[in-house]
C-alpha cells in the first residue's frame, strides 16, 4: 500500500472516532436528592351546647324567659365571625291567625357573655340582638361573636375578649324571649305552636403566611 493511501486511511479513522466520541455521552458527577411536602387543611368545627335553646309550653302574653347556652369552637383553625339567621314556623292551632306569632316573640337580648367581660359593672352589656322581634330578626344577620362594647368600657380596661373565636374556646351566651302583651286581643295565637331555628354560621380568619 502506497504512503498516501496509509495516510489517507489513517484520516478518515481519526475523523471516525471523533464522529462517535462527539455522538456518544460523557460521564459525571451526580446525586440526586428527593424532597417531601405536605399540605393538611385545618377544620372549622362549631358546636351549641345545648342544641335546643329553649323548649316552653303553656306561655301566655307577659310571659318571660331566659336561657342560656354555649357556643364551643372545637376545630383547630380560629373563627374570625359567627353570623346568626333565623327561621321558624307557625302552626296555627285554630286557623284563625290574622297575625304572624313571631311578631309577639321578641327576643329581649342575646349577650355574649365574654365578650361583655367586666363590662357589666357600668351595664355595658356585649348584646349581638336587642329588642327585636323574631318576625325582624329574619333579615338579620347578627354576629355572636362580634365585640359590641362602647369605647369607655375599652376606656377602663373593662372591655371583654376581642371579636371571634380562638380554636378551642367557647363563649357563654345568655338570651331572654318574651311573649309580648301589647294590651290588645291576642286570643288568635291560643295553642298555637312556634318553632324557632337558629343556625350558627362560623367563618376562618383572614389567610396569612406559614
Amino acid at each position: 500500500m502506497s504512503i498516501k493511501k496509509k495516510l489517507g486511511m489513517g484520516a478518515a479513522t481519526a475523523a471516525l472516532g471523533i464522529a462517535l466520541v462527539g455522538g456518544g455521552t460523557f460521564a459525571y458527577f451526580n446525586d440526586v436528592e428527593a424532597t417531601n411536602s405536605t399540605f393538611a387543611a385545618g377544620t372549622l368545627d362549631l358546636a351549641a351546647n345545648p342544641t335546643t335553646i329553649i323548649d316552653v309550653a303553656n306561655i301566655k302574653p307577659g310571659d318571660t324567659m331566659v336561657r342560656e347556652f354555649v357556643l364551643e369552637n372545637n376545630g383547630t383553625l380560629d373563627i374570625s365571625t359567627i353570623d346568626l339567621s333565623t327561621a321558624y314556623s307557625v302552626t296555627d292551632a285554630k286557623g284563625d291567625n290574622v297575625e304572624d306569632f313571631g311578631k309577639h316573640i321578641k327576643v329581649l337580648f342575646l349577650e355574649n357573655a365574654d365578650k361583655t367581660g367586666d363590662g357589666w359593672v357600668i351595664g355595658d352589656y356585649n348584646d349581638v340582638i336587642s329588642e327585636t322581634t323574631l318576625y325582624d330578626l329574619q333579615n338579620m344577620t347578627p354576629d355572636a361573636a362580634e365585640n359590641l362594647q362602647s369605647w369607655i368600657t375599652w376606656f377602663l380596661g373593662l372591655n371583654g375578649e376581642d371579636s371571634g373565636m380562638d380554636a378551642g374556646t367557647s363563649d357563654q351566651m345568655y338570651v331572654a324571649f318574651e311573649f309580648v302583651d301589647n294590651g290588645e286581643d291576642q286570643n288568635e295565637f291560643q295553642g298555637d305552636a312556634l318553632e324557632l331555628e337558629w343556625t350558627f354560621t362560623a367563618h376562618q380568619t383572614e389567610g396569612e403566611l406559614k
